[in-house]
Order: C-alpha cells, then structure tokens, then sequence
C-alpha cells in the first residue's frame, strides 16, 4: 500500500502571503488555509459562542404564597364621629387610605386585651397568649358598634345636612379616600360628637390565621 512522502525536501506556497516556505514547517488554519508557523492565526472565539440557554426560572418543589387574607386595620383614637341626619344616625370612621370598597363588610372591635381563661387551654403558660378584644366604649348614646356581624359600609364622609365628600378621588396616591360612614341603629343624642377611644381597629368579621 501506497504512502505520503514526508516532504522534508519540498516546498510550499501559503495561502495567505503567496510566499514560498518549507512544505514541514505549513500548518492548516481551522478555515482550511495551509499557511507559514509565522503567519498561522487562530481562529476568534466569537466565531464559535458557546449555546446560553434561558434562565431557569421554575422552582423545583415550590410552596406557592396562600392567597391575602383580610386583617385588621389599627385606627387613629377616637376615630368614629356620630352624626345625625334626617332623624338617622350615621357614624363617620376616619381610617386613613382604607381603600375599602362600597358595600364591603367591616367589623369593628375595641383595644386588645389579655384575658385569663379563652382558647388556649387552662394550662398556666398559654394563659399569657389569650387575647380578646374590648368593647367600644358608647360616646353620644352610640352603643351598637361592638355588632359582631359587621356593618355595611359606604364611601366618604357624611354630615348633619346629608352631605357626602370624599366619596371618590382622582388621584389616590396623592388623595386617597380617608372616611367611609355606617347606619347605626343606636339613637345619637348630640351628633357631630368624636369618641371611640383608642387602639380601635376595623377589620373583617372573621379573623383567620395569616400565613397559617
């Protein structure tokens, strides 16, 4: 069988220079050029790029959050104000940026407090964990804001005359609706009277455990 001569004696032209060079000293470039040691250049990295794959963005095992729950919402002291109107009582609740909607259900309750016995069981180390909340204290012969089922409410804030203001906004990052009124079946004595007391809270009727 027939074999290359190792042309140790010979002599070849470059591809690139057209320049006459030993035949022992010509290498072949990665394009297929048969070039001199001196002249041979290797090929650009960028040519070849490496494959970049997306980025990973499913969770192996993932435990998806529970979706929001209601909570309550701490209010300034004294934050209701009774008003009279049309021989109604009606109650004005400050709660700043609530952004509660019309119709919605809103329970109120008073300070938290802790009690002796609840719960948590008899056991004396869980008795300091038991919590309730107070009543409302009644200011202007308004009684009825303890109602356990809630009220529905409606936007803004109501005053002796029927008028309603700040029932809607443009602009609720710069003005956001701070009141929201109720219809109270107590009989208010005075009207246009502020009482509550303090650590009030609006909420849901219902508290259910956050991230339970």
């Amino acid at each position: 069988m027939g074999k290359y001569a190792s042309g140790k004696h010979a002599l070849a032209i470059s591809d690139r220079s057209g320049m006459v060079y030993p035949y022992t000293e010509m290498v072949r470039e990665w394009n297929g050029s048969l070039v001199h040691t001196s002249e041979f250049e290797a090929k650009q990295p960028q040519l070849s790029p490496k494959p970049v794959g997306s980025d990973s963005q499913a969770l192996y095992n993932p435990r998806p959050q529970p979706a929001s729950k209601t909570s309550l919402i701490l209010l300034e002291n004294n934050p209701f104000e009774s008003i009279i109107y049309s021989g109604t009582t009606y109650v004005n609740i400050y709660s700043e940026d609530h952004q509660r909607a019309a119709g919605s259900i809103v329970r109120f309750r008073g300070a938290p407090q802790v009690t002796g016995a609840g719960p948590g069981g008899s056991d004396p180390a869980d008795l300091k964990n038991l919590q309730s909340f107070a009543n409302i204290p009644t200011f202007d012969n308004v009684s009825d804001l303890n109602n356990p089922n809630g009220f529905t409410i409606a936007l803004g804030k109501i005053d002796s005359a029927g008028n309603i203001t700040g029932a809607t906004t443009s602009d609720p990052l710069t003005n956001p609706i701070n009141y929201f009124y109720i219809t109270s079946t107590s009989n208010a004595t005075s009207g246009n009277i502020e009482g509550g007391g303090t650590n009030c809270s609006a909420g849901p009727v219902t508290l259910e455990v956050i991230n339970g």
